[in-house]
């Protein structure tokens, strides 16, 4: 019978190194001869708030079913047989690669300095999940926070030690590293508010309309992706001039920014092959340490 693994499962048997051994592998296998490709259908019943992504794997195959109002769920099934192994929370391990892989992209693209000063636009989960991973791969100097909900820009600075300022310029002012994570449709931040070295990494180049970046920012910026083809036909970067991928400055295909004055965008749109990376990974854990709880969907 499968295993059933919830938020808190999923949240005990996942961390961030282990996490980023996965991503990174999935990184460098990308555009390689040997790679599986991974492959997204979405269907739209008549009904509202349902959509099934099939991610295909060399050892299983994950199906993500998302519903409104509901809480999402990937159904992990062998690569062989396609034999049910799992029922897992899909929020948390959308969570989990989101945040991390974003930390990832971060880490190999920003500057390398301890003291470096890390702002964060956008108090929610994926900030959270991004600093848990950037705190294992990196050391950095200050944290600035601000979100819209003041209160809760207040309490992620209590949690990490930072302070709280009024304004998205005035953490471009002040970061030399500046983490997007909000549900902005207009340009939170243009050329003009920041300054030559900066690292920016946005997480909502994935969605239709979604805009942290103005043009101008990203048309000044060495700009890396996760998948060029998604990039260029989906939110804001459809229209940006990308220079590159995650994948290609791994493997070292791509340099990735060269020169210190430079400024340097991340804006992955989050990839299928993720989602299934940490979801084996989880389950690995989970039948080794006997985490979740057998159950029959078929009652």
């Amino acid at each position: 019978m499968p295993r059933l693994l919830t938020r808190r499962d999923l949240d005990a048997l996942l961390e961030p190194a282990a996490c980023f051994a996965a991503l990174r592998d999935g990184f460098l296998a990308m555009g390689t001869a040997t790679a599986v490709p991974g492959q997204r259908m979405r269907t739209d019943p008549p009904f509202p708030g349902t959509a099934t992504a099939v991610i295909p794997g060399i050892e299983a195959c994950a199906v993500k079913v998302a519903g409104v109002g509901s809480r999402s769920v990937i159904c992990l099934r062998g690569g062989t047989n396609g034999e049910l192994l799992a029922l897992l929370d899909a929020a948390t391990v959308t969570a989990w690669r989101t945040g991390l892989a974003a930390a990832l992209g971060t880490h190999v693209l920003a500057d390398p300095a301890e003291d470096a000063v890390m702002g964060v636009i956008g108090a929610g989960v994926q900030a959270e999940l991004m600093l848990r991973g950037l705190d294992v791969l990196r050391p950095w100097g200050q944290l600035l926070v601000h979100d819209t909900d003041f209160d809760r820009a207040t309490e992620f600075a209590v949690r990490h030690g930072g302070k709280v300022l009024g304004s998205p310029t005035e953490i471009a002012s002040a970061a030399d590293i500046v983490l997007l994570t909000t549900w902005s449709r207009t340009p939170l931040l243009s050329l003009a508010d920041t300054r030559e070295g900066q690292h920016l990494t946005s997480l909502r180049a994935d969605e239709p309309g979604g805009r942290e970046l103005a043009a101008d920012l990203l048309d000044a910026a060495l700009v890396v992706v996760d998948d060029r083809q998604l990039a260029a036909s989906v939110g804001a970067l459809a229209s940006a001039d990308i220079d590159t991928t995650l994948g290609d400055v791994l493997r070292g295909d791509h340099p990735g920014r060269t020169e210190a004055a430079a400024r340097s965008v991340y804006a992955p749109v989050g990839l299928p092959w993720q989602d299934l990376a940490l979801a084996w990974l989880a389950y690995e854990r989970a039948e080794r340490d006997g985490v979740g709880r057998r159950v029959n969907p078929l009652g």
